[in-house]
């Protein structure tokens, strides 16, 4: 699946904000996220800096926020069900 490096301030505070049926993840420079004005759930990885999977959110549904966790690096974001890390797994880019 392609991953997109949002790495501009605008598009990391936008996100997958309003958007639906997408089919492509998204790499964010964050420890932490809000789903705020998502149109649907999305499963959500925490990495450290080495994209080593420190936390999973399967289903995080629109409305939620994940606190800034420490340790972590990168946040992805993906569509439903399209993948499956588990914690320990690095996540190639």
């Amino acid at each position: 699946m392609e991953i997109k490096y949002y790495d501009k301030p605008f598009d990391k505070f936008k996100g997958l904000m309003f958007k639906k049926d997408f089919n492509y993840g998204i790499r964010l420079r964050s420890n932490g996220i809000h789903t705020f004005f998502m149109k649907e759930c999305i499963d959500v990885y925490l990495t450290d800096r080495n994209y080593k999977v420190l936390y999973v959110y399967k289903c995080l549904k629109p409305n939620k926020i994940v606190l800034p966790k420490k340790s972590v690096f990168y946040t992805y974001e993906f569509p439903l069900n399209k993948t499956s890390y588990k914690i320990g797994d690095k996540i190639e880019t």
